[in-house]
């Protein structure tokens, strides 16, 4: 079988090393795979580390925690709520949700992102007032 010169139809990537840019809540993100529909990264808090307070102006997520412990702040339409985080826990993010995280543990906390639609820009989040002080 021969290979093609043509553009191939899949992506594969392993996850960085290092991050490939900074998220406007503070967090390290790691680009992985998009297609039309969606995108996802694994965003990564040190240990110590407050995400600033945002929320999406077009994007809803859903996120699933691979390792590290912390808290999540949901709030929308007069219900808020604080979970724990830990692997293995999955939680969603509807568009218009203000949120902030945190890592309240002794290692990286690292969080799979999945966006939809795909990330469009830095300008996609905006500041909202959280519960606890991000230091950006």
């Amino acid at each position: 079988m021969s290979k093609s010169s043509e553009a191939q139809p899949f992506v594969t990537i392993r996850l960085p090393e290092k991050p490939d840019t900074i998220a406007p809540d503070g967090s390290e993100i790691r680009l992985l795979p998009h297609l039309a529909g969606g995108s996802m990264v694994v965003a990564r808090l040190q240990p110590g580390q407050i995400s600033a307070a945002v929320s999406h102006r077009t994007v809803e997520e859903i996120w699933y925690i691979l390792a590290g412990t912390g808290e999540m702040w949901r709030k929308q339409n007069g219900y808020e709520t604080i979970v724990d985080l830990q692997p293995g826990v999955s939680l969603t993010i509807p568009l218009g949700t203000h949120f902030q995280f945190r890592n309240t543990g002794q290692d990286v906390l690292d969080v799979l992102l999945v966006t939809m639609p795909p990330w469009p820009d830095d300008s996609e989040a905006y500041p909202v007032e959280g519960p606890w002080l991000s230091g950006r």
